[in-house]
């Protein structure tokens, strides 16, 4: 396929435009009213989140060869360390304190040399036969029926829309595995005795399979956005080719977003705290209620999986390694890190304590849920709804898309919403997140375990405040002034009063 340069920056996301501030004139003049916005008389396409054709090189160097081989070369090594580290019994604890006694007696190369062993360099066939039950069991759910919803327009005018069916699969995958737990079919602790082989296997087909998926998004893509960035191979393999992949009609990023990776975690803390009720004779008071803890949080995602395909994860991100390996292999493993690090070594927390941490994390969860739900609500009420009992203030903000074929240039109306939980700050469900996870790990009795167990929520927090900023970037490209004009009115990006 030959395109031109401009016609490659449009399928990366649209062509270069003038900063935010110039393509309008004052957000007083442009927005002066949530009901009332200026019609902009000179038509833009929005610019790419990330145009390396634009970038000097040493930039480009940086963002497009360095960093993503800073993830392409050490994230894979370590998800098998971390798999060998809580679950074999030649590290003597499932902690920092184990893997530092491991590495002074074979070193840095015997540990990820052993810990390949353990897990397989294409996994077990006990792990595959496991992962394949699981995902016949998931694309069976997928065709489950439920309301037609859309997601939001790409900037080549493409349009997503998904089966609002995410409660459904939630239901029924818990019941498919708790059932054949029950009937005999397989011991309750599975996912844990099969752990290292189902991340060896995992690893070997996300790194085939992001391979895949970049040739496809070159020569089969989906929709118009699609393409190289101009970044060059390594960059194209880490970011991906295309933004809407769908393979048989299967939307890619549903399918192994939602329906594998946030299940597997979902039904991980159960299989956890049953095989550490097998090991130690008892149920353990801060497994357990991470596990439900979790279950819970990843109900509430269910509940709100639509606004989770309307967020940065699904919108922005294409589906090459930093998505789609993140989840087929990232999530299984570093989001369950601290119930499988309280497996083999016992929490060692009472029911009094347990519950105390327990009660804050469920308060972030509520929290989360309520926030995601009132943005979510009111965008599908196109505003004409109440929020915390008053009418909502929002910006009726404008953005522009830009058809591939002709270069038509497009204008759209979107609600940002200034009231509630998103006039307190403009990315606090992710306080609200942070909270939720903070206290699993501290469900794991870091005192007694080491800080092992913090490594998923200090990820986290990394990652959401990062997010926070990309989102805003996005968003200032997007709308410009109108963006301008809502960071002015909601002045703290995730913590009022302080960030």
């Amino acid at each position: 396929m030959v395109e031109t340069r401009a016609a490659r920056r449009v399928s990366a996301g649209g062509a270069r435009a003038k900063s935010p501030a110039k393509r309008a004139k004052s957000p007083a003049k442009r927005a002066k009213s949530p009901a009332r916005g200026g019609k902009a008389k000179n038509l833009a396409a929005p610019p790419a989140e990330l145009s390396p054709y634009d970038m000097p090189p040493l930039e480009k160097f940086l963002r497009c060869v360095l960093l993503p081989l800073f993830l392409l070369v050490p994230c894979p090594l370590l998800v098998a360390v971390l798999a060998f580290a809580t679950n074999s019994d030649a590290v003597a604890s499932p902690s920092l304190d184990g893997l530092a006694a491991y590495v002074a007696e074979h070193g840095v190369a015997g540990l990820v040399s052993d810990a390949f062993a353990y897990v397989g360099v294409v996994g077990t066939a006990d792990a595959w036969k496991l992962l394949g039950y699981f995902n016949l069991a998931a694309l069976a759910l997928y065709y489950v029926p439920g309301k037609e919803k859309q997601g939001p327009r790409t900037a080549t005018g493409h349009v997503p829309t998904y089966v609002d069916n995410g409660v459904a699969h939630c239901a029924c995958s818990t019941l498919l595995f708790l059932g054949g737990a029950r009937a005999g079919l397989y011991d309750a602790g599975v996912l844990y005795d099969l752990f290292p082989g189902t991340i060896g296997a995992l690893n070997a087909f996300g790194l085939a399979f992001c391979g895949f998926l970049y040739v496809k998004g070159l020569y089969a893509p989906s929709t118009a956005d699609c393409g190289k960035s101009g970044g060059g191979f390594v960059f194209d393999y880490y970011w991906g080719t295309e933004l809407y992949p769908r393979v048989f009609g299967i939307d890619v990023k549903k399918f192994v977003n939602c329906r594998f990776a946030m299940t597997y975690w979902q039904l991980a803390g159960l299989s956890f705290a049953c095989k550490s009720r097998q090991l130690h004779g008892q149920w353990d008071p801060g497994l357990v209620l991470a596990a439900l803890s979790q279950y819970l949080y990843l109900v509430k995602f269910f509940a709100w999986e639509i606004g989770y395909m309307r967020s940065i994860d699904i919108i922005v991100d294409r589906a090459g390694f930093y998505e789609t390996w993140g989840c087929l292999v990232w999530v299984p493993c570093v989001y369950t890190l601290h119930s499988r690090c309280g497996v083999r070594a016992s929490t060692g927390l009472g029911w009094p304590s347990a519950l105390a941490i327990f009660a804050v994390g469920l308060a972030g969860v509520g929290l989360n849920f309520w926030a995601d739900a009132q943005r979510m609500r009111f965008r599908e009420a196109q505003g004409r709804c109440k929020v915390w009992g008053r009418k909502p203030e929002f910006i009726r903000a404008k953005y522009v898309t830009a058809d591939p074929r002709t270069g038509a240039l497009s204008e759209h109306n979107s609600l940002l919403l200034a009231s509630g939980w998103w006039g307190v700050a403009r990315h606090l469900q992710y306080s609200f997140e942070l909270t939720a996870a903070w206290s699993w790990g501290l469900l794991a009795n870091p005192a007694r375990n080491g800080p092992l167990p913090l490594f998923y929520a200090a990820f986290l927090t990394v990652l959401l405040i990062h997010r926070a900023h990309r989102d805003e970037e996005k968003c200032l490209k997007k709308y410009g002034a109108y963006y301008e004009d809502y960071m002015r009115r909601v002045k703290y990006r995730i913590i009022p009063g302080v960030y």
